[in-house]
C-alpha cells in the first residue's frame, strides 16, 4: 500500500496589510518529492509523525509536496495560484495511490481563495476520486469549513495549545489510515459550527474554561462507534465567513452518530460562550501586576503575537516597563535596521538607537534610547524538546543584544521569530532568572517554553493586528450575528 504525503501550512492574518508572497514560503519550506521527507523527518511535527508511522506500519510513504511559511498577512493571488498548480502537478506526477495523509493548517487565506485549505483539499479530492481515503491533521487554530469536512474522510486536530502533541497526532492519523486501508473501519465525520468565537486569551487547553471543553471531547472519544473527535478553537485574525470555533466527530460508518455527538459538543461549547469571551488587562494594569508578582514574570504581548502573523516590533510593553520602572526586563523586537546599526557600532560600544515601532502606529512608537551593545552575530538556535509549532531549528538572521541605561535588554532580530523556545535567549548568554519581566510576543504558544522558568504568567491586551479584544478590529466577511460581537446572538442548539 502506498500513501501520499502533502502539507501546506500558513496561518494568514488578514488584518496585517503586508501580504505573504512566494518568497516567504521559500524562506520557510517549499519542496517536492524526497525533499518533503528531508524537511520533516525526525521533527516533532505531524508530518514527521506521518513518516515514522507509515514506516512502522509497513506502508510506503510517498512524499509529494510541502509548503510552509511563518504566519503573516494574506497570501497574494499569484502565490496561491502558483502553489496550487505546483501541488496538483505533483499529484498528477505521482499517479494513483491507496491513500493520502495531508496536513493543512486550516486558517490559510489568499486574496483569491478565502477558504484556501478547503479549496486545495477539494481539488485533491477531485483528482483522487471519492473512494481513496484522505485523512487530515489540522491546527486547532483552524477556521474549519464545511468544504474541508466534505473533502476528507477524517480530520484530526492537535489536542494541546501550546501545540506539543503534533507528532502524536500525525501518528494517530497514520493509525487511522492503516485501519481504513485494512478494512477495519470506515471513517465518516460531521461538524458543528456554533456562531461564536473562543477568544485567543482563553484558548489554552490546560486552563479553564477551555480545559472543560477538552475533557468533554475526550469523553466523546471513548463512546462506542466513535473513532475520533476534535475541539477546533478557531483563528480570530482571519476575516472570513468560516472564522470561529467548531466541534468535529469521526464515527465508524455512522454519520448520524457523528453529527449527534458533534452537535452535543457544540451545545456544551455554546453554554460556555461568556467565560470563553476573554478577560483583558491593559498594558499599564499588566505591568503593575507584574511588579507585584513573583518573578521572573512572563508578560505576554497579545497584540503582537508573532505566531498569529504580527510584525514582532510592537513597543507598547517596552515603554510601559520603563515608565513604571519595572526593570531589569527583556523584550525581543524584529528590527533589521537597528541590528545593522548595533553591528556597525560593535560589541562593547554605546550607540543611540530607534528600536521597533516600524510597522505603524498600531504597534507603538519606536523605542529611542542610548544602549550598550552586547552580543552581535548570527541568530541560529535549536530547540531539543517538543514545543509549539513542531520545529526544532530556528534562524533569526543576524541579531544584536543591547541594553538601555535603565536596564531594559532588547533582543534585536533580522527575521521575525516567534518565542517558542528559551534557547532563543539562553543560547546567546541571556539568563532568564536575572530579569523581573520577560516579554514574550504571543498568547499561549510561548507557555511550553516559559512556564518552567516563570512562576507568573500575565497576558496584556496590547494594541496590534492580533489584539485580544477582537471587537476592536473591523470585520467585513465574518458570520453575523456572532457572539461576542453581537451579544444577543441566539442559536438553535437542536434540542
Amino acid at each position: 500500500m502506498r500513501v501520499g504525503v502533502i502539507t501546506w501550512l500558513h496561518e494568514s492574518n488578514t488584518f496585517l496589510p503586508i501580504p505573504t508572497t512566494l518568497e516567504h514560503f521559500r524562506q520557510g519550506a517549499l519542496t517536492t518529492g524526497a525533499g518533503v521527507r528531508k524537511a520533516f523527518e525526525g521533527t516533532p511535527h505531524e508530518v514527521g509523525g506521518f513518516f515514522e508511522g507509515l514506516d512502522a506500519a509497513g506502508l510506503e510513504a510517498v512524499p509529494v509536496f510541502a509548503a510552509r511559511a511563518v504566519p503573516y498577512g494574506t497570501i497574494t493571488a499569484e502565490t496561491f495560484t502558483t502553489l496550487l498548480d505546483m501541488l496538483l502537478t505533483e499529484v498528477d506526477r505521482t499517479g494513483a495511490l491507496d491513500g493520502w495523509l495531508v496536513a493543512p493548517h486550516g486558517a490559510t487565506v489568499a486574496e483569491n481563495a478565502r477558504d484556501a485549505d478547503g479549496i486545495w483539499l477539494a481539488k485533491l479530492r477531485e483528482k483522487v476520486g471519492p473512494d481513496v481515503p484522505i485523512i487530515s491533521t489540522i491546527d486547532p487554530h483552524a477556521n474549519l469549513s464545511p468544504l474541508m469536512v466534505e473533502s476528507t474522510n477524517a480530520i484530526i486536530a492537535y489536542r494541546t495549545n501550546p501545540h506539543i502533541d503534533q507528532r502524536q497526532r500525525g501518528l494517530e492519523a497514520v493509525d487511522l489510515m492503516a485501519r481504513t486501508l485494512r478494512g477495519e473501519v470506515r471513517p465518516v465525520q460531521a461538524a458543528c459550527f456554533p456562531p461564536m468565537l473562543i477568544n485567543i486569551e482563553r484558548q489554552c487547553t490546560s486552563e479553564e474554561p477551555c480545559a472543560q471543553l477538552s475533557r468533554d471531547v475526550d469523553a466523546v472519544r471513548q463512546l462506542p462507534g466513535i473513532i475520533g473527535a476534535s475541539l477546533v478553537l478557531g483563528f480570530p485574525y482571519a476575516d472570513v465567513e468560516e472564522m470561529g470555533a467548531a466541534m468535529l466527530v469521526i464515527a465508524d460508518g455512522d454519520k448520524a452518530l457523528a453529527q449527534k455527538q458533534a452537535d452535543e459538543l457544540g451545545r456544551k461549547m455554546w453554554a460556555l460562550r461568556e467565560p470563553l469571551a476573554g478577560h483583558f488587562l491593559t498594558p499599564a494594569e499588566a505591568v503593575e501586576l507584574a511588579a507585584q508578582s513573583p518573578g521572573p514574570v512572563c508578560l505576554l504581548d497579545m497584540g503582537d503575537n508573532v505566531g498569529g502573523g504580527s510584525p514582532a516590533d510592537a513597543t507598547w510593553l517596552a515603554h510601559e516597563l520603563r515608565r513604571q520602572g519595572v526593570l531589569p526586563s527583556l523584550i525581543a523586537l524584529h528590527d533589521p535596521e537597528s541590528v545593522q546599526a548595533a553591528h556597525a557600532a560593535g560589541t562593547g560600544q554605546k550607540v543611540t538607537l530607534s528600536m521597533g515601532g516600524r510597522s505603524g502606529e498600531l504597534h507603538g512608537p519606536p523605542l529611542q534610547a542610548m544602549v550598550s551593545v552586547g552580543y552581535c552575530g548570527p541568530g541560529l538556535f535549536r530547540e531539543p524538546e517538543a514545543r509549539h509549532g513542531g520545529w526544532s531549528a530556528f534562524d533569526q538572521g543576524p541579531i544584536a543584544i543591547v541594553t538601555t541605561e535603565d536596564g531594559l535588554t532588547v533582543l534585536l532580530t533580522s527575521v521575525r521569530t516567534p518565542p517558542f523556545s528559551l534557547h532563543q535567549l539562553t543560547d546567546f548568554g541571556i539568563g532568564p532568572a536575572v530579569y523581573r519581566v520577560l516579554v514574550a510576543k504571543g498568547v499561549n504558544a510561548p507557555l511550553a517554553a516559559y512556564r518552567p522558568v516563570c512562576p507568573t504568567i500575565i497576558r496584556a491586551n496590547t494594541r496590534g493586528v492580533t489584539m485580544a479584544d477582537v471587537t476592536g478590529l473591523t470585520f467585513e466577511h465574518r458570520r453575523r450575528p456572532m457572539f461576542p460581537f453581537e451579544q444577543e446572538t441566539a442559536w438553535n442548539t437542536r434540542g
